[in-house]
């Protein structure tokens, strides 16, 4: 930039300026000559004239050289003897010599000061040109930034898809594998008793009901993801849910006591039904998984205000609490679980959708501890 700014004038710029300056020289001393001055005060003022535009033209050398032809313009035109470069009078030669001072000088500051405003505007300029460079790379960086985020995306939609083909594909191939197996023997005609029979069938059962369960996850994390899940609410007797989800998932609760810790005077909760089941389904089968044998799970509720709070309580090893917001993440497995990994986040996904909280925490006796907040019904 230093470079630029101080860089000489070009020669075509002081040539320029030098021959306006000189044209205006040639025709203010015809013109004064033709008006019959004689004096060589006012020819002294008028030529003074061209030095200034030839040094805001051309610089400093332009109005030198016109400072020049200016003196010798006037003093051949105008000075005694006329057409000489003879000077018979002192106060000839004194004005003569204060003009070419004053032309010198005016000419060197209005070249200087011409000089300034012109390097004025190019810092200008360079400063402009800087400022949109500057807003180009600002702009080429949130475009890489934005392509970055896009990209981060796109990589954890690949990296979800991967877990679910990995989470399904065991999920899935766990009780299908139970079910032809039951039913290949059922088919063959192998001799069972009518008790064993019906057991057999009451486990094909529960591993259909284990596989509608993870589809309705499935089905229920990719409405979430769309945007598309909103509960349809109604006035449901949370006394009523519970023993039915428990009565359903019974067989998973073998070796572990479920107690109902409901009080009697709950009020009707404000959600959808489905939904809710679909939570409590969940954390009672994230439950099951955890609870040891001869251990109590506990379901119970209590009224916060305008909302409910419903937990459900097992006595297992607990959660690692550093780890906590890892557990509602789609696909995200503790420590030695078996589960799809998204139950939970659909958990929260469906109590967040009805305005509440589901979050987790450790007994002090063991055992974790989900709880959630459901409105309370009016009308």
């Amino acid at each position: 930039m230093h470079g630029v700014l101080s860089a000489p004038r070009r020669p075509s710029g002081v040539l320029t300026g030098a021959c306006i300056g000189a044209a205006m020289v040639v025709a203010g001393t015809g013109a004064l000559k033709a008006a019959g001055t004689s004096a060589a005060r006012t020819p002294a003022v008028v030529l003074v004239l061209p030095v200034v535009f030839a040094g805001t033209v051309g610089g400093l050398g332009a109005a030198l050289l016109t400072a020049a032809a200016a003196a010798a313009a006037l003093n051949l035109a105008f000075i005694d003897p006329l057409w000489t470069f003879k000077i018979n009078s002192v106060d000839d030669g004194v004005a003569f010599a204060v003009f070419v001072a004053v032309a010198v000088v005016v000419g060197t500051l209005v070249a200087s000061e011409t000089d300034r405003r012109r390097a004025a505007e190019r810092r200008t300029a360079e400063v402009e040109a800087l400022h949109r460079r500057y807003e180009e790379v600002v702009a080429e960086r949130e475009r890489l930034m934005e392509e970055s985020h896009q990209l981060a995306l796109l990589s954890r939609v690949d990296e979800q898809r991967r877990a679910l083909l990995r989470s399904v594909s065991h999920d899935l191939r766990t009780p299908l594998a139970a079910i032809r197996a039951l039913t290949s023997d059922l088919r063959a005609g192998v001799p069972y008793d009518d008790e064993t029979r019906d057991e057999l069938l009451e486990v094909v059962n529960d591993e259909a009901e284990r596989l509608d369960r993870l589809v309705a996850n499935l089905l229920s994390l990719s409405r979430i993801e769309a945007g598309a899940f909103q509960p349809d609410r109604q006035a449901v007797a949370l006394d009523e849910l519970v023993p039915e989800v428990v009565g359903r998932l019974g067989r998973l609760f073998e070796g572990v006591v479920v107690e109902d810790a409901l009080p009697p005077d709950l009020p009707l909760l404000d959600a959808d039904y489905s939904q809710l089941d679909q939570v409590l389904t969940n954390l009672l089968e994230n439950g099951a998984r955890h609870a040891p044998p001869g251990t109590t799970l506990e379901v119970g509720a209590r009224c916060a205000g305008a909302a409910v709070e419903v937990w459900v309580r097992d006595e297992g090893p607990g959660v690692d609490l550093s780890r906590r917001s890892e557990l509602f993440e789609p696909f995200r497995r503790g420590p030695g679980s078996t589960s799809s990994g998204i139950g939970l986040a659909i958990c929260r996904a469906i109590v967040e959708a009805h305005g509440g909280h589901l979050d987790v925490t450790n007994e002090p006796s063991g055992g974790a501890r989900f709880e959630f907040t459901v409105p309370v019904h009016h009308g």
